[in-house]
């Protein structure tokens, strides 16, 4: 199966993140794959080192990418995450790859759709691919088989509250 968890509200990785405790405890072999995400004490790295089928890969700076103007290392990292998730969707390793943020990284054009679309069609149906992010490319959609959108009804981020460790990250 192909999930697809997108739209403007919180809760897209968190989903994939419940999808793969769920998947781990029947035993399955789960990797994430993070674009745009690294070096910040996320707190789904603790939980993951301490689950034997459970593998978190990140591939981005501590920085924010600016989409208009991505700087050469953010595309440098989003096309070594994307060859890892390749390796990983196209391998016997894993049962289940999630790649968190890949839509921001396509709308961003730090990775080309149709490069995700090819995946898409050459993965081996053994493997359940799950991507994340807002602004999901609308030539996704049939090719996927759930899609998921998030929607902010209200955000205490608007209220000033500034993210919380163990919620956000």
């Amino acid at each position: 199966m192909i999930h697809i968890y997108t739209g403007n509200g919180k809760g897209k990785t968190t989903a994939a993140l419940g999808l793969a405790m769920r998947a781990v405890g029947h035993g399955l072999k789960v990797i994430m794959i993070q674009f745009m995400k690294g070096r910040i004490d996320y707190g789904e790295l603790k939980s993951a080192g301490q689950l034997s089928n459970f593998t978190i890969e990140q591939y981005g700076r501590p920085d924010f990418v600016n989409p208009d103007n991505p700087d050469k290392e953010d595309i440098r990292l989003a096309q070594e995450a994307f060859a890892r998730a390749r390796e990983a969707t196209m391998g016997s390793a894993y049962d289940i790859v999630i790649l968190d943020e890949l839509n921001v990284a396509v709308s961003y054009g730090l990775i080309k759709s149709r490069d995700v679309i090819e995946l898409f069609e050459r993965r081996p149906t053994k493997v359940t691919l799950i991507l994340t992010g807002r602004q999901m490319p609308e030539e996704f959609v049939q090719y996927a088989d759930l899609i998921t959108e998030c929607r902010e009804i209200k955000h205490y981020f608007r209220d000033g509250i500034q993210a919380q460790k163990g919620i956000e990250y």
